[in-house]
Order: C-alpha cells, then sequence, then structure tokens
C-alpha cells in the first residue's frame, strides 16, 4: 500500500510538471500573438487616418458642373460603359444596363465582341482552334498588318504536340507543314521547333529546348490576339472607359492639390474654367495618342481654332501669336530678323 502511494505521488509530481510546461508555453503563445497584434493594430489603425489624409471626397470643385445633364451625354456615357461590358466578357449585364437605359445597341457592334470573347475564353483555356479558324479567315487582312498571330498560334499549336511525349511525334511533324508559308519570315524560329523534336523520347523539359514550355506563351497570345483582333475591328486595344478612369484617377490628386493652393492663398479667379486645365498633368507615355504642340510663344497648346503655323524662315508659332506679332501687314520672326509676309505662313497638321 505504501508503494502505491508514492507511484501515485510520483504520477501526480510528473502531471504537475507536466501541466506547468503547457501553461508556461501557452503564456508565451499568447504574449507573442498580443505583441504581433499590437503590431498589425497599429499599423491597422493608420490606414484610415492614411484615408482621410490623402481621399477627398468632395471632388466638385474640380468638376464641371453639370457634365452629364443633357441626354444626348447621358446617351453617350451609357454607351460607352454598355461597349466597356461587352469587351468584358460581361454580355448580361450589358444587356440588362441598355434595357434599363434605353440604349438600342446595334447587333453589328455587339456581333464583334461576341466572337472576341468566345476566342479569348477558348484561349485562357489552352484551346487554340477557334483562334487558328479566325486568323485562317482573316489571313490577308493580318498580313497586310505585319502581324504575326498566325505564326504564333501555329507554333504553339506544334508545341502542345510536343508536350504530348514520343506519341505525338507522327502528328507533330505532319502539322509541321502549316509553317510553310512563313517559312521565309520565321526560319531561325520554325528551325528550332523541328530541333526540339530530338528530344522528344527524353522529354522537352529536359533538354535544351525546354524554354518552349514556358506558361506565359498563353498569356502572350491573348494579348497578340486581342490586339490584333481589335486592330481589324477598327476598335482601340483598350477600353475607352478604362483609359479615361485611369486618367481621372492620376489627375485628381494633381487638380485637388490646385484647389487647395488656390483656396489657400486666395487667389479663386485664376481657374474660372472647368472645361480648362491650369496646368499640364503628366499620364505617361501610355496616354500619348496623339501629337501635341505648344506655341512657344504663348505658351499655350494649339487646337483646331488656334492651329500651329510654319513661317517661311521655318520657324513654328501658333495662329493667336501671328496674329499678335503682326504690325503693318508684316511679320517679324521672333526668333530669327526675318521680315515676312504673315499671309505667307502655312498651317501645319501633325
Amino acid at each position: 500500500r505504501i508503494w502505491n502511494l508514492c507511484v501515485q505521488d510520483a504520477d501526480l509530481s510528473v502531471l504537475h510538471q507536466t501541466m506547468a510546461q503547457c501553461c508556461k508555453e501557452i503564456k508565451e503563445t499568447v504574449q507573442m500573438l498580443a505583441s504581433r497584434h499590437k503590431d498589425i493594430h497599429g499599423s491597422v489603425s493608420k490606414v484610415g487616418k492614411a484615408i482621410d489624409r490623402n481621399f477627398d471626397a468632395e471632388v466638385s470643385a474640380v468638376v464641371a458642373e453639370n457634365v452629364w445633364d443633357s441626354p444626348e451625354r447621358q446617351k453617350y456615357l451609357s454607351e460607352t460603359i454598355v461597349e466597356h461590358l461587352y469587351r468584358q466578357g460581361m454580355l448580361s449585364v450589358a444587356e440588362d444596363l441598355s434595357q434599363e437605359s434605353g440604349v438600342v445597341i446595334d447587333m453589328s457592334m455587339k456581333q464583334p465582341f461576341l466572337e472576341l470573347n468566345r476566342i479569348l475564353e477558348a484561349l485562357r483555356t489552352q484551346d487554340l482552334r477557334p483562334a487558328l479558324e479566325w486568323a485562317v479567315t482573316n489571313r490577308q487582312r493580318l498580313l497586310d498588318l505585319n502581324s504575326t498571330l498566325e505564326f504564333k498560334l501555329h507554333r504553339l499549336y506544334f508545341i502542345s504536340l510536343l508536350n504530348g511525349g514520343i506519341g505525338k511525334q507522327q502528328e507533330a511533324l505532319q502539322y509541321a507543314r502549316h509553317f510553310q508559308p512563313f517559312a521565309s519570315q520565321h526560319q531561325r524560329d520554325i528551325q528550332i521547333l523541328m530541333g526540339s523534336l530530338v528530344y522528344l523520347r527524353h522529354g522537352i523539359e529536359n533538354s535544351p529546348y525546354r524554354s518552349l514550355l514556358e506558361t506565359d506563351q498563353w498569356a502572350e497570345i491573348c494579348n497578340i490576339f486581342t490586339r490584333d483582333a481589335c486592330s481589324l475591328l477598327g476598335l482601340s486595344v483598350e477600353s475607352p472607359l478604362s483609359v479615361s478612369f485611369a486618367s481621372g484617377c492620376m489627375a485628381l490628386p494633381v487638380l485637388m492639390n490646385i484647389k487647395q493652393v488656390i483656396e489657400q492663398r486666395q487667389c479663386s479667379g485664376v481657374w474660372t474654367h472647368k472645361d480648362e486645365l491650369p496646368i499640364e498633368i503628366e499620364l505617361g507615355k501610355k496616354c500619348w495618342y496623339h501629337s501635341v504642340f505648344a506655341c512657344p510663344i504663348l505658351r499655350q497648346q494649339t487646337s483646331e481654332s488656334n492651329p500651329p503655323m510654319k513661317l517661311i524662315c521655318g520657324h513654328v508659332i501658333s495662329r493667336d501669336a501671328l496674329n499678335k506679332l503682326t504690325n503693318a501687314g508684316k511679320l517679324k520672326c521672333p526668333y530669327c530678323p526675318m521680315e515676312q509676309n504673315p499671309s505667307d505662313a502655312k498651317q501645319i497638321f501633325f
């Protein structure tokens, strides 16, 4: 009996030590989590302050009033949104918006987007057949654009056959006949594809040609198809709505800062026209769609009503500057001493 009591005391002692160790570990874990939570909470609490500091909910001061009041402009806006939805493949949403806004979309406008999205969906699932059929049908028009789309589709289909291993060797050799029309322009690429057949038995992934299996080729072919298809349809690659939205996101903070400076310096009369920006805002080369010329005399960007004019001496100024510099029917170039007749100046079209 004494022996049993000793054994029980020993078991209780071990159990006590185990429980103490567990409690210690739990306490350390709780302290560690509390410390981490404190760091996270500090970062999260700063987010709200950063939003309040950098985002201004009141933007009416830099936006033209009543810009969407007229029915005609509302129609243009609805049509732009519907076109964007068609581009994104959100067909049902576009249909609902058309019905609710009363915008009538012609089927001839809708059909190209339906086909475009159908082919893109197939490419995203690595199905090349719809895109190949479309490229063959539009072969001549693609050649006029110097497009490499059809060759790259055939190349990608050939690579998919290489992925099938030695069992697809005969089919790959037969499919290589599709490269014949492109031999003169893509000779080097075709040689690489044919050379990879030597390593088919051991696996392309274990050969010097393993770069042929890179997965980013599928994203590239989607981009190439979208670009060339939009070119044939006479459309921009990017949606006008997305371009306008991105440009507005870049320009709005600058305009808000200008508004704040104007209010602080109490010079509200500096910027009175909402359809005219007080300064030039750099949106990056991605948003360059046409040439821009600023008159070196008046420091203003030329427009249709104030076009750039080329003087006989070769210097270019705006028409408004030309009229202001004209004196007694004569014009002296502001950059060189050459005198000339203002009527000899010619309008330039960039």
